[in-house]
C-alpha cells in the first residue's frame, strides 16, 4: 500500500537547509522517502515510535545520523504520512 507523503513547511525548510549543507544526501533522502511511502516499516528504515516531547510521532533513519520525523494522518484519499522535519539526530530530537 503506497501512502501519500505530505510535506509540512518545517520539513521543507529543514530539507532545503540539509541539502544546502550536504548535497550528497539528496539521493539517500529521495530513496528513504520512496521506501517510506511504500512501506513505512521496512527494516532498512529502522522506523520507531518517539517518546517525550515528540510523543505520538514516528522517526526513521535516512542514513547513519540523519532522521525523518513524521506522523501517520488520515486524509480523504486514505492514510498518509505527514513529514514533520529532517535532520541530524541532535537537530530533530
Amino acid at each position: 500500500m503506497t501512502r501519500q507523503l505530505l510535506r509540512s513547511p518545517t520539513f521543507i525548510r529543514a530539507a532545503k537547509r540539509l541539502l544546502k549543507k550536504n548535497p550528497s544526501a539528496a539521493r539517500a533522502l529521495h530513496e528513504t522517502l520512496t521506501l517510506l511511502a511504500t512501506d513505512a516499516f521496512q527494516p532498512k528504515l529502522r522506523t520507531h515510535k518517539l517518546t517525550g516531547k515528540l510523543h505520538g510521532s514516528w522517526a526513521c533513519a535516512v542514513g547513519y545520523d540523519l532522521r525523518i520525523v513524521f506522523d501517520f494522518v488520515t486524509v480523504a484519499a486514505g492514510e498518509a504520512i505527514l513529514l514533520l522535519t529532517v535532520g541530524t539526530h541532535e537537530e530533530v530530537y
